[in-house]
């Protein structure tokens, strides 16, 4: 039991720091100043092979320094959060529907249905968090402030979006791959 705990630890350690790097190091800037990276594939594969809990706090992990060694300090709480809580929200869905459907085909639709809501989530989380940080920067949490805000923050929507969907297309391809490894099987079979 002792050495499960630690290769799993290891992985997790293994998967954040894949997460810092994808999110790092290929990265499509956008008009709203931020990027479109690959790193969201990691996410939520974290919260499929490690679980909901593990899951969250490697993807938040990693997310978070990516923004930190990126230059987006003022983002990097709010990514450790959206993130974590986008991996725990995939992971959790993916590990319930797998103990309800056993078979090899339903991993790809637990994949997709946990990563569709999970990413929903951080779309929805960078939404606010950008719409409350441009609020007040504008002065404060006043009505004028926060309609500038929600106006603004609404343009990265689509982007994010496009960086989910990448993500979910990213974590179905490499699915088989990792499934050939037999403690990331079993701990996603459990």
């Amino acid at each position: 039991m002792r050495n499960e705990n630690l290769k799993k630890l290891v992985i997790a350690a293994l998967l954040a720091a894949m997460t810092c790097v994808a999110t790092m190091i290929i990265k499509f800037p956008t008009p709203t100043m931020g990027y479109i990276h690959l790193g969201d594939g990691f996410v939520l594969l974290c919260g499929v092979i490690l679980g909901p809990w593990m899951g969250a706090l490697a993807a938040g992990i990693g997310s978070m320094l990516s923004d930190l060694f990126s230059g987006y300090a003022s983002w990097a709480p709010a990514t450790f959060f959206i993130k974590a809580l986008t991996a725990c929200v995939a992971g959790l869905l993916f590990h319930r529907l797998q103990r309800s459907i056993k078979s090899d085909k339903s991993r790809y639709a637990s994949i997709l249905i946990g990563g569709v809501i999970g990413e929903t989530i951080m779309v929805i989380g960078y939404f606010l968090y950008e719409a409350l940080l441009a609020a007040f920067a504008n002065g404060g949490f006043t009505s004028a402030a926060l309609a500038g805000g929600i106006a603004s923050s609404a343009t990265g929507i689509p982007f994010n979006i496009l960086q989910g969907v990448t993500g979910i297309i990213i974590s179905i391809l490499l699915l088989p791959v990792l499934m050939k490894i037999n403690d990331i099987r079993e701990w996603m079979i459990k």
